[in-house]
């Protein structure tokens, strides 16, 4: 019994310590930009694999160098309610989880712009309850420390947007051979259409639905309100 109580001690600080060391590199970032992400290493090792001289596409823009068409584009895909609440919109998780039931498998995420951030910052991509748990936590010291125009800063420039692309100035290079601040309503939208599968779809840049999927988005970016 003792034995157990040192080990669950153990792992509490453990637990304590990574989170504090989470925290300090939030805190950091208020003013510093992250030179890369959990992602961004998981997915450079994954290419390096096959090409040892492999490296990420990947260039820091100020927010102001980015197009406000992305900004309308992304909040109007992937959160919508981003500047109204405190890091979970609620409903869309209970929407989410509604619609996973109904179809029976996972169809549907309700993540918000800051709980993606966290996940990528932080996280590996593989999907445990352990990690869910995590993000939530990570989720609550990024909207405590932060204020949503550095929270989004910081998603629109580390966020996966292709095979080895990250963030918005690799990606409107890539795609469209532009810097993100000259970004078209349709180049917007058609990006932010990319943002939950990216490595399909740069392979796959006439997939079926992703024209449509971009329509819907910018003919929504015009109700979008961002920081």
């Amino acid at each position: 019994m003792r034995l157990l109580l040192k080990i669950g001690a153990a792992l509490l600080a453990a637990l304590v310590l990574y989170n504090l060391w989470i925290f300090g590199h939030i805190v950091y970032w208020r003013s510093s930009n992250p030179s890369a992400s959990a992602f961004m290493n998981e997915q450079l090792a994954r290419l390096q694999e096959d090409d040892p001289d492999a490296e990420l596409r990947h260039k820091w823009v100020p927010y102001e160098r980015i197009s406000a068409n992305l900004k309308r584009a992304i909040v109007a895909s992937e959160d919508a309610k981003f500047v109204d609440h405190e890091g979970f919109d609620w409903n869309g998780i209970e929407a989410a989880f509604e619609k996973n039931m109904k179809q029976g498998k996972i169809v549907a995420g309700g993540s918000t712009i800051s709980q993606q951030l966290a996940k990528n910052l932080f996280l590996s991509s593989r999907k445990t309850p352990w990690r869910k748990l995590e993000e939530a936590a990570i989720t609550v010291m990024l909207e405590a420390v932060l204020d949503k125009r550095r929270i989004f800063e910081i998603y629109l420039n580390v966020i996966e947007w292709g095979n080895g692309v990250f963030g918005a100035e690799a990606a409107s290079r890539h795609y469209f051979g532009g810097s993100a601040a000259r970004l078209a309503p349709a180049q917007a939208a058609k990006l932010a259409a990319m943002v939950p599968n990216p490595r399909f779809y740069d392979e796959h840049r006439n997939a079926r639905g992703l024209a449509k999927k971009s329509r819907i988005i910018q003919r929504r970016m015009r109700f979008a309100d961002v920081p």
